[in-house]
C-alpha cells in the first residue's frame, strides 16, 4: 500500500504530464495541485471551492480543511487511502488525479472526516455548517456525529444521506439516493455497516440494525432488518438471498 506521501508524488507526475500536454489546463493544474506542498494542501481547496458559494465561505472552508490536517495527519491518510480505493472499486478509473478533481463523492467525504474531527473537538456548529454546505453544493449530506471507515467510494454521490451516528466500515461502495439512518422511535441507535458492503442505488438502511461484512444490498432495498455477512438483501421489505451456508450474524 502507497504511502500519503507516494500517492500524491503520483498525483503530481500526472498533473505535470496533463500539464506538459494541454496548455489549456495547465493554469488550473498549477493552482489545484502543482502550487501545493501535499495532499492535504489540494484537499483544502478543493474543499472550500467545493462547498462555498462566496469567496469568503471558500477561504474560510479551505482554512478549517488545513486546521484540521495539521492538527489531525491521519485524515490525510485517511483520504489517501479513500483515492486509491476509487481506483481499486471502480473500473472505470484508471488514475488518480481525476477523482480527486472530478468526484463530487470524494471531496464530499473529505467535508465529512473535517466536519467530524470538527465534532469531536466541540466545534458542532461548524461541523453542522459543513454538513449543510455539502448537502446543498454536494447533495451528499453526512451528519458529523457519523463514523465512517477508509477506503470508502461514494460513486455518482448524488442524494447521499447519511445520518447521525451511522457506523461505516472500511471499504463500502454506497451509490446514488442511498439513505441511511435512525427511526423516531429508537433515536439514539443507528444503522452499523460492515467491512465491504455494497449499498446499491435507492438502498435504504434503516434503524438499530446490522450489515455485515461484505453484504450486498440490492437497488431501492429498504431494509430494516440485520442482514448477516456474505448476504444479499433485496426488495421491499427486504428479504435475503444468496446468503452463505453458515451465514454469520451482523
Amino acid at each position: 500500500m502507497a504511502s500519503a506521501e507516494q500517492l500524491w508524488q503520483s498525483v503530481r507526475r500526472e498533473a505535470e504530464a496533463i500539464a506538459a500536454g494541454d496548455p489549456v489546463l495547465a493554469a488550473s493544474l498549477e493552482q489545484s495541485i502543482l502550487r501545493h506542498a501535499d495532499l492535504g494542501g489540494a484537499l483544502a481547496q478543493q474543499i472550500g471551492q467545493r462547498l462555498g458559494a462566496k469567496d469568503d465561505d471558500r477561504a474560510r472552508f479551505a482554512g478549517v480543511a488545513n486546521e484540521a490536517f495539521a492538527a489531525a495527519p491521519d485524515l490525510v491518510g485517511a483520504a489517501s487511502l479513500d483515492l486509491a480505493g476509487i481506483v481499486d472499486h471502480d473500473p472505470a478509473t484508471t488514475a488518480l488525479l481525476p477523482p480527486l478533481l472530478n468526484f463530487k463523492g470524494y471531496v464530499a467525504l473529505q467535508a465529512f472526516r473535517v466536519s467530524n474531527w470538527l465534532w469531536q473537538c466541540g466545534r458542532r456548529d461548524f461541523a453542522l455548517l459543513m454538513q449543510s454546505a455539502s448537502s446543498e453544493r454536494l447533495q451528499v449530506s453526512i451528519h458529523p456525529s457519523a463514523s465512517i471507515g477508509t477506503s470508502v467510494f461514494l460513486d455518482h454521490a448524488t442524494g447521499i444521506i447519511i445520518g447521525a451516528l451511522s457506523t461505516i466500515g472500511d471499504g463500502v461502495t454506497i451509490l446514488q439516493n442511498v439513505t441511511i439512518g435512525r427511526t423516531a422511535e429508537n433515536p439514539a441507535r443507528a444503522p452499523r455497516i460492515g467491512r465491504f458492503v455494497l449499498l446499491s442505488s435507492g438502498a435504504s438502511v434503516i434503524g438499530d440494525i446490522g450489515v455485515g461484512d461484505f453484504a450486498k444490498i440490492g437497488a431501492g432495498a429498504v431494509v430494516t432488518r440485520d442482514v448477516p455477512a456474505g448476504c444479499t438483501a433485496v426488495g421491499v421489505p427486504a428479504r435475503l438471498t444468496n446468503c452463505p451456508e453458515h451465514a454469520i450474524p451482523a
